[in-house]
């Protein structure tokens, strides 16, 4: 099942079809029971073949914190290592990408994530950006993984390899994450063989095409919440995102205008504008 929150409420897609929820998407998110909570709605009501007409898509989160994991995958520490050093920090994601405690930063509040369709913001300072394709988890306040969704993780690359130090400002800022277009519900972890792709098109045309899977992630999921929860609280929940090993090559650049199309399944494809 998947949860969708939308301008007319929340709902629930099962089997290509879709059945309203009375609570609001914070108690949803953080019910002990969600998974039979689901079910047993779906049955008791029913469901219809479509959303209500004129309800778009929102971004599936109210009010929960967005973390993220650096270097998880063997590309994202080749191309971490290259982009640093100059500046002396190579060395830094090699020890992290080895070492048993992940890198983990804050990414975003609510009000810097856009949904599916939404435009995601390119930082007027920088002049070497990239998408960072990434599962991302959604975990309740209890620290329990309850579902899955798709993330952006959009970055500097340049700002963070001038210094580490700057990563804060390669990361957050207006518009910097994508999540969508809605969230897995399972209590089950995803195949290890299970892709994630990623299209950039530009004009009309594709420029850039990449693919990896679950496979190649070095870190458990349960280490990652398991640290993001230590000695952490997240009242309403929060979601993670599991890092990236999809890197586009160092002459590329996001540009505004470009489509970025990020499939994961069986979650869906998030697509978003570079504005």
């Amino acid at each position: 099942m998947i949860l969708y929150r939308t301008t007319d409420g929340v709902f629930v897609e099962h089997g290509g079809r879709f059945t309203r929820l009375d609570d609001e998407w914070d108690a949803i998110f953080n019910r002990r029971d969600l998974s039979a909570y689901l079910t047993k709605t779906v049955a008791a009501r029913g469901a219809t073949a479509r959303l209500p007409r004129g309800a778009a898509i929102l971004p599936p989160i109210e009010s929960q914190e967005v973390w993220a994991a650096g270097v998880t995958y063997e590309r994202s520490r080749t191309a971490r290592m290259s982009e640093s050093k100059e500046a002396g920090g190579g060395s830094f994601y090699d020890r992290v990408y080895r070492a048993h405690r992940p890198e983990l930063f804050f990414k975003a509040t609510p009000h810097r994530v856009v949904g599916h369709g939404g435009v995601m913001r390119l930082r007027r300072d920088s002049a070497w950006m990239v998408p960072e394709p990434e599962l991302t988890l959604a975990i309740n306040s209890r620290g329990r993984i309850i579902g899955y969704t798709v993330g952006n993780d959009l970055s500097c690359r340049d700002l963070e390899g001038e210094n580490p130090l700057y990563l804060p400002q390669a990361k957050t800022f207006t518009a910097c994450a994508a999540l969508g277009p809605g969230i897995l519900v399972s209590g089950r972890p995803l195949p290890r063989a299970t892709p994630i792709t990623l299209t950039i098109q530009r004009e009309g045309r594709m420029v850039f095409r990449g693919a990896t899977e679950l496979a190649r992630m070095r870190k458990p999921l349960a280490r990652l919440v398991a640290y993001l929860f230590r000695d952490n609280a997240f009242p309403l929940g929060c979601f993670l995102m599991t890092g990236t090993g999809i890197v586009p090559p160092d002459g590329f650049s996001l540009r505004r205008g470009d489509t970025v199309r990020i499939t994961i399944p069986p979650i869906g494809t998030l697509v978003n504008r570079m504005g």
